[in-house]
């Protein structure tokens, strides 16, 4: 046998074991190349008014790539008081944990800011996205203006 046989013989051994390792990579389901597929949203979006003078108003359930995020906000003397994600990504474990830094800050920073101009988390881009656009949903709907 040639030597040049022999490399051939190496060179498809080689390039047949790294395209069986390669699709049994894409093949193999993890949370980071999951897609998920549009969910329902928890809560319907629209404007509640209490008695107390309080507006709550869910936002719009908006999809990215790691699930749906969707938040509720309350606004009370024209401020907005509190912003809750009720819909976020979960499905995997690192999700929830992304969730569960991410989610804490953009809250803080949604009412420190008085709207949904706030920093992308980083670490959570998608979150952050989809957070966003629900929380300018909700915004929309209740007319809500900073004041001020």
């Amino acid at each position: 046998m040639t030597v040049h046989s022999r490399r051939l013989r190496r060179n498809v051994v080689v390039g047949g074991t790294t395209g069986v390792l390669l699709l049994l990579l894409f093949l193999f389901p993890t949370s980071r190349n999951h897609v998920s597929a549009p969910a329902r949203p928890v809560a319907t979006p629209g404007v509640v008014s209490t008695g107390s003078g309080e507006v709550t108003v869910n936002g719009t359930s908006e999809g990215t790539r790691y699930g749906p995020v969707q938040v509720r906000i309350t606004i009370r003397s024209r401020r907005l008081v509190a912003v809750t994600a009720v819909t976020y990504p979960a499905s995997g474990g690192r999700d929830r944990e992304i969730s569960s830094f991410a989610l804490p800050q953009l809250e803080r920073e949604a009412v420190a800011a008085q709207g949904a101009r706030i920093d992308t988390v980083s670490g959570a881009t998608f979150t952050s996205d989809g957070y966003r656009r629900s929380l300018q949903s909700a915004l929309d709907a209740a007319h809500f203006r900073a004041a001020g």
